[in-house]
C-alpha cells in the first residue's frame, strides 16, 4: 500500500506541476496561432441570411476567450499530464529500481515518440478550420500508431539489435497502413500559419514530455528515499 501511495503521489505532483507549466508555455507558443486560425475559420464560414435565425442547430458551448479559456486549458492540461505521469510512475514501479531525473527524461523521450511524434508522422497537428477525416478513424489510427511504437521500442530495448527487424516492422506498421485523410479538403488558414503550428506543437510537446519524465523520475525516487523501511511502524 505504501508503494502504491508513493506511485500516486509522485505521479500526481509531477502531473500538476508540468501541466501548469505546459499551460504557461502554450500561452506563448500555441494559443496565439490558434487565435489567428480562428479568425480565418470565421471568415471562411458561410453566414446565415436574414430571417433564418433560430432555424440552425445550437452552437456548441466553448469557454470565452481570456481567463475562462486559459482556466479550462490549464484544467485539461493538468488532467492529461497527471494521467501520463501516473502511467510513467506505474512503469517505474514495474521496473522496480531507482529511476532519477536522467532516466526519467529518457522515459519522457519514449513517451514523446509514442504519443506525439509517431502519430504526427501520419496526422500532423492541425489548426481549426483544417479539413480532416472522420474523428473516429483518426482516433483509431492514433491508438494504433501509439501502441505499435510503444511495442516496437519495448522489443528493441528488451531484445537488443537481434530484435531490430521485429521492432522496425512494428514501428512501420501504422504508416504502411496509412493515416486517414479527408479528400480534397482545404484549410482556411494560410500554409505558413499551419507550418508554424506544427513546429510549435511538436516542440512544445517534446519539452512537455522531457519535463514530465524528468520530474516524475525525480519525485518517484524522492518518495522512495523518504518511505519508511519495510516492516517499520
Amino acid at each position: 500500500m505504501a508503494r502504491f501511495r508513493r506511485l500516486v503521489a509522485s505521479g500526481a505532483l509531477a502531473g500538476l506541476l508540468v501541466g501548469l507549466l505546459l499551460t504557461a508555455i502554450q500561452s506563448v507558443t500555441i494559443y496565439p496561432l490558434l487565435r489567428a486560425a480562428e479568425v480565418y475559420e470565421a471568415a471562411a464560414e458561410p453566414h446565415d441570411h436574414p430571417g433564418h435565425e433560430g432555424h440552425g442547430a445550437a452552437p456548441d458551448w466553448e469557454p470565452a476567450p481570456g481567463l475562462e479559456r486559459l482556466g479550462f486549458s490549464a484544467l485539461t492540461n493538468v488532467v492529461v499530464s497527471t494521467g501520463y505521469a501516473l502511467l510513467l510512475t506505474g512503469l517505474f514501479a514495474l521496473r522496480d529500481g531507482p529511476v532519477g531525473a536522467r532516466r526519467g527524461v529518457l522515459w519522457g523521450a519514449a513517451g514523446f515518440a509514442c504519443f506525439t511524434l509517431a502519430p504526427a508522422l501520419g496526422l500532423s497537428p492541425a489548426l481549426p478550420g483544417a479539413g480532416e477525416a472522420a474523428l473516429g478513424a483518426r482516433q483509431l489510427w492514433w491508438v494504433l500508431a501509439a501502441a505499435a511504437t510503444a511495442a516496437g521500442l519495448a522489443v528493441l530495448v528488451r531484445g537488443g539489435w537481434r530484435a531490430a527487424p521485429l521492432a522496425l516492422a512494428l514501428l512501420a506498421l501504422p504508416h504502411l497502413i496509412g493515416a486517414p485523410h479527408a479528400d480534397g479538403a482545404a484549410s482556411a488558414a494560410p500554409a505558413e500559419l499551419a507550418q508554424r503550428f506544427v513546429v510549435a506543437s511538436l516542440g512544445t510537446s517534446a519539452l512537455f514530455w522531457l519535463l514530465l519524465g524528468g520530474s516524475a523520475g525525480w519525485l518517484y525516487d524522492l518518495a522512495a528515499r523518504r518511505a519508511p523501511p519495510a516492516g517499520a511502524r
